[in-house]
């Protein structure tokens, strides 16, 4: 094997060994979730509400033609955001097959970290969010990013009242 090829199976190896993740704010606190999962991430639209929807759910967007849910993180996870102004944005992703809108304060960067800058995620995180939905904790230098688990973020019945009101 020569060293050309060597040397692009351990970038490879590495790069393997690399998260990349869209980091969000939330009442203060960041977060991260995998870039993956996003589909995109947009400006705060005109929200339609809907009726005797859960508490969590902002309401309908039309998204290119497509009807998406758009839920609260803040409202999910009980944490006060700040009030809703221009840096808002809707991090659309799927979950269970189904294309849903996260509203979060603001959006603030993609990162890169290695996989072994994660800790596993403690019983309760202190801002509040049930450590379910959480998939660990990221230490970058003097920061804390609390790594999201999509699959968690719902459950599977709130999923299914989802699907019903699209």
């Amino acid at each position: 094997m020569n060293a050309l090829m060597q040397k692009t199976q351990k970038v490879q190896h590495a790069d393997s060994d690399l998260l990349q993740l869209v980091i969000f704010q939330l009442g203060g606190e960041e977060f991260g979730v995998d870039i993956m999962a996003v589909q995109e991430i947009i400006k705060m639209p005109t929200i339609t509400t809907i009726p005797q929807a859960p508490e969590y759910v902002e309401g309908i967007i039309n998204l290119r033609g497509r009807i998406i849910v758009v839920i609260s993180l803040g409202k999910k996870f009980n944490i006060l955001s700040s009030e809703k102004n221009d840096d808002y944005k809707v991090i659309v992703v799927e979950l269970e097959n189904q294309v849903i809108g996260m509203m979060v304060d603001s959006v603030s960067e993609v990162l890169r970290i290695p996989s072994t800058s994660v800790d596993p995620a403690p019983d309760i995180i202190a801002s509040g969010v049930s450590s379910n939905y959480i998939q660990g904790v990221g230490k970058l230098d003097d920061r804390l990013l609390i790594l999201l688990d999509l699959r968690n973020v719902l459950s599977d019945y709130e999923t299914e009242e989802l699907s019903q009101l699209v």
